[in-house]
């Protein structure tokens, strides 16, 4: 079915106070992000009285009739590819997937096809609204290529601009909690805490994320604990990580600034590769097959952006890293 454009008509209320007119727009149309207004707005698809309407900052007052003309949404430029997609929930304005490890998120160079987006295009259909203009989920989070676990997308503009909201907000004023399971060279100490260092893009490899200090970068906060000790010998750690901020690589780069990298992890823990000739031979042999950071996306709670109900979904560890744990258990003290 091919969507038509969109007609609306806003009258602004007798006592309302002069504001700019994207933020007008916003409040009176909460379906539709106030970025996608502004974009309206400079492509002179707003009036205001019949005058076209260009400049964000004109304020609009009581009793004024505002006209968005919404343009029909054009097909994304990713292609729709067909892939095998775990969903754990679906409605009509989001979808939770639990993506394998080595799936990317966003078409990028070097990844133009056989992204989650790529897929996500491919399954919902028509069924997606023009988030921005182009028919397109709405990626609100990700995750790394090579990090398994929860991810929520948005569908339409209205829980894109719900979704986004929460993640910004980090959970402090609503539901929004995500978890990490993780496997450390060494256990942090104390067994459970906070880290609490500013992340900026390195200067030196721009591949990689840094620590800064607190008057550079952006606030990053990661809470853990200490689940389990597998091995004796080397001391690998099952780790829990709760987000409160969600950086680029967060959870990899504060272990790894706290003494423990993650296992398998080539860009933050190579110093510690030696040590994996020190576990006992099954596990190295189930280090190897896993070939990732040993990272899972496990647990993903927010607030439905349309009913308001409270969501949470759990996923268990992924098949390669639940076969090292088994490994390394096989070491750690009766």
């Amino acid at each position: 079915m091919v969507q038509e454009p969109q007609d609306r008509r806003v009258v602004l209320e007798t006592d309302v106070q002069p504001e700019r007119i994207d933020r007008a727009l916003a409040r009176a149309l909460p379906d539709v992000s106030r970025s996608r207004l502004q974009d309206l707005i400079r492509t002179g698809q707003v009036r205001r009285d019949g005058v076209v309407v260009s400049d964000l900052s004109l304020k609009v007052g009581a009793g004024a009739v505002l006209d968005v003309m919404i343009p029909a949404p054009v097909d994304a430029t990713p292609v729709a590819e067909r892939l095998d997609l775990v969903i754990v929930h679906e409605d009509d304005d989001l979808i939770v997937i639990d993506k394998p490890a080595g799936l990317v998120v966003h078409p990028a160079p070097g990844h133009d096809a056989g992204t989650l987006v790529n897929g996500l295009i491919a399954h919902c259909g028509e069924s997606l609204s023009g988030i921005g203009g182009v028919r397109r989920p709405g990626i609100v989070h990700r995750l790394d290529k090579d990090t398994s676990g929860l991810l929520v997308v948005a569908k339409n503009d209205l829980a894109h601009k719900g979704l986004t909201a929460q993640f910004a907000d980090h959970g402090r004023s609503g539901p929004l909690e995500r978890a990490y399971l993780a496997l450390t060279w060494g256990a942090p100490e104390p067994r459970m805490g906070t880290i609490d260092v500013n992340l900026a893009r390195s200067q030196r490899n721009r591949e990689k994320i840094a620590v800064v200090r607190p008057d550079e970068g952006r606030i990053a906060i990661t809470h853990y604990l200490v689940e389990e000790i597998l091995d004796a010998g080397t001391e690998v750690a099952l780790v829990r990580c709760r987000l409160e901020t969600g950086r680029t690589h967060q959870i990899r780069v504060h272990l790894s600034h706290r003494g423990h990298p993650l296992l398998g992890d080539s860009v933050y823990g190579n110093a510690f590769k030696t040590k994996a000739a020190r576990l006992g031979e099954a596990a190295r042999a189930k280090l190897g097959v896993l070939g990732r950071q040993a990272l899972h996306a496990a647990l993903l709670g927010f607030e439905h952006p349309r009913t308001g109900e409270t969501l949470r979904f759990e996923s268990p560890i992924p098949p390669d890293m639940a076969d090292l744990i088994t490994a390394l258990r096989t070491k750690a003290p009766v």
